[in-house]
C-alpha cells in the first residue's frame, strides 16, 4: 500500500501533504509556484496536494555558512521540519540549493523523511546519458562536492566556471536574485557563461539556484539545462501519487 494510499472516510487521506522549509524567501515562492504546475500536470484536478511552508531568517543561514557552521544550518533545517510536521507535513524538502550539504545532518531526528535534490538531480542527468556537464550556483555550490560527488558516481564530468565568472554569479544570486530581481547586464553574464561551458564540451548545465526561473530559461539558454528546483518539485509531486495515479501518468 502507498504512504499515500487514501483510506476511506478520512478528510487528511484525500490529498499529501507536503512541507517545503525555505530558505531564500524567493527560490521558496518560485518552488511552491512549480508545485502548483507539476501538481496540475500529475495529479487529478480535484487531488491537489497540501502545502505547507516554513523558513527561519535567510540571515541566519548565510551567518552559519560564513562560518562554516554545518551543525547550525542543520538544526534550522530541522526546526523547519519539525514545524512542518506538526502542520500534517508527510515528508519535506528545501529548495536552496546552497544548504543541500546540510540537510544530511537535518535528517538526524527529523519527524518526518527528506526528500533530497542532489541525488534526483544527478538520477535525471545519467538517465540522459549526458557524460559532462556544467554547473552553476553559489560559490558553495560550485566548489564543494555537494552535486559533484553524486555525479562523479554515476560517471559524469562536472565542469564549472572559471574563478572570475563563478564570483559574478555568485554576486548575481546574492545581490540580485534572492530580492526578486536581476540586471539586464547580468542577465547577459549568465547567458555568456552558458555559451562558455557550453564551447568546452558541456552538454548541458545544472543551474543548482532556487531563483533559476529570474535568471534564465530553457528558452533563453544556449544549451540544455537542468533547473535542480524544477527537478525537485517534479519528483515532490510524484512522490504522492497512489499507485493508480503513477499507472496513468
Amino acid at each position: 500500500m502507498s504512504l499515500f494510499s487514501r483510506a476511506e472516510g478520512s478528510d487528511e487521506s484525500l490529498t499529501a501533504h507536503i512541507g517545503i522549509v525555505g530558505v531564500s524567501p524567493e527560490g521558496a515562492a518560485l518552488f511552491y509556484q512549480a508545485l502548483t504546475r507539476h501538481a496540475g500536470k500529475l495529479r487529478a484536478a480535484d487531488a491537489q496536494p497540501r502545502l505547507s511552508v516554513h523558513n527561519e531568517p535567510l540571515q541566519m543561514y548565510i551567518d552559519a555558512i560564513r562560518r562554516d557552521d554545518w551543525m547550525s544550518v542543520g538544526r534550522l533545517l530541522r526546526r523547519s521540519a519539525e514545524l512542518l510536521a506538526r502542520c500534517g507535513a508527510q515528508f519535506c524538502l528545501t529548495p536552496d540549493a546552497a544548504v543541500q550539504h546540510g540537510v544530511q545532518l537535518a535528517e538526524v531526528g527529523s519527524p518526518i523523511p527528506w526528500l533530497t535534490m542532489t541525488e534526483l538531480v544527478g538520477d535525471a542527468v545519467a538517465r540522459d546519458g549526458r557524460k559532462k556537464v556544467g554547473l552553476i550556483g553559489t560559490d558553495l555550490v560550485m566548489n564543494s562536492s555537494t552535486f559533484q560527488t553524486h555525479l562523479g558516481l554515476r560517471g559524469i564530468k562536472v565542469l564549472t566556471p572559471p574563478a572570475e565568472q563563478g564570483r559574478i554569479i555568485n554576486d548575481i544570486i546574492f545581490n540580485e536574485l534572492i530580492y526578486g530581481r536581476i540586471k539586464p547586464e547580468s542577465r547577459s553574464a549568465v547567458l555568456m557563461t552558458l555559451s562558455e561551458l557550453s564551447a568546452r564540451g558541456c552538454e548541458a548545465v545544472i543551474i543548482a539556484s532556487s531563483e533559476a526561473p529570474i535568471m534564465v530559461s530553457r528558452e533563453t539558454s544556449p544549451i540544455p539545462l537542468y533547473e535542480a528546483a524544477e527537478i525537485l518539485a517534479e519528483a515532490s509531486i510524484r512522490h504522492t501519487l497512489t499507485e493508480h495515479e503513477v499507472s496513468n501518468t
